[in-house]
């Protein structure tokens, strides 16, 4: 039986694309600021969409207004009618993912580590495209798996995620994007097979036990979650695959990449090569505050190329 809210989705962002709609989705803080200035006197689809602003009845063209209700995306508030989805745009692609707050345990995240992830994907693929399956392990939204999957046309594409609302997000998103992707209800590297040429990784990396999917990292700082996937992942490869990892690696007191340093001795040890790189030198400098984080000095976005001897 047809999913009336998949279909709903896809409808979305059809509209949304033929609106030449276009929003790029800041940190936390730059959102809360926006909304601490209040609903405008008339929303723009980039209000609605983008900011997650609430907006009175009659603001929303009526196919706009039977698309989302049909998503399950209304909602009613005090303030007015609120989306429950929210849309990027990343490169040419629209991502639906959850509207700001994203306090629930199930939501979808897309945002700046987002598109550090797409431009350490775009950059890396342009030097060589894989030979083989993708994987887009915690794919989320789908941004890695659906940056990869048009730069690399024709490739099998799997999107994993232990997160059912994900993947329904990310479906609606690769059917708008025009890819066929298999989609896989797993965590980690549960369910899915081996022999990729390309693996995508952009996971947890928080310290702590908040209990939400995309936040916790586990232990070294919120960093283990990120060195088992490349682990693991390393075995997953075929002969000259790739696992690219986007992920944030604690500095500690001193300057010691932790990371970097056992990123490197798992590669030796598995007989791959790394590139690794810092893309960011601080980001989610709020969390330094907490006492997961009293021995470091900085949280870096950085991204890992691990290959696979052909």
């Amino acid at each position: 039986m047809p999913d009336t809210r998949h279909h709903a989705r896809v409808r979305l962002l059809s509209l949304l694309q033929s609106s030449g709609y276009r929003f790029v989705t800041p940190n936390t803080g730059t959102i809360r600021r926006m909304h601490r200035r209040g609903p405008p006197a008339s929303p723009t689809l980039r209000d609605i969409f983008g900011w997650s602003l609430p907006f009175p009845e009659g603001a929303l063209d009526p196919d706009f207004t039977e698309s989302l209700e049909a998503a399950d995306g209304l909602e009613r508030t005090q303030a007015g009618l609120r989306s429950r989805l929210r849309c990027s745009s990343v490169g040419d692609l629209l991502f639906l993912h959850s509207a700001f707050p994203t306090d629930a345990a199930d939501s979808v995240f897309l945002g700046p580590d987002s598109y550090r992830f797409a431009n350490l994907i775009e950059a890396t693929l342009m030097a060589r495209t894989p030979e083989g399956p993708i994987l887009d392990i915690g794919t989320g939204s789908g941004v890695g798996g659906l940056v990869a999957g048009a730069r690399c046309p024709g490739s099998a594409v799997t999107l994993s995620d232990p997160n059912p609302a994900a993947l329904a997000l990310a479906a609606a998103n690769a059917e708008h994007a025009g890819q066929t992707v298999q989609l896989c209800e797993a965590r980690g590297y549960d369910a899915v097979c081996d022999g990729f040429g390309l693996i995508l990784a952009n996971p947890p990396f928080i310290a702590g036990g908040s209990g939400r999917v995309y936040r916790d990292g586990g232990d070294l700082h919120g960093a283990r979650l990120s060195l088992d996937w490349a682990v693991e992942g390393m075995t997953r490869l075929r002969p000259g695959g790739r696992l690219l990892l986007y992920t944030g690696s604690p500095i500690l007191t001193g300057g010691e990449d932790q990371l970097g340093r056992l990123l490197a001795d798992a590669a030796r040890e598995a007989g791959c090569s790394l590139t690794y790189q810092e893309l960011d030198p601080d980001i989610f400098g709020g969390e330094l505050g907490r006492e997961a984080y009293q021995d470091v000095e900085r949280i870096a976005a950085v991204g890992a190329v691990l290959t696979r001897p052909a």
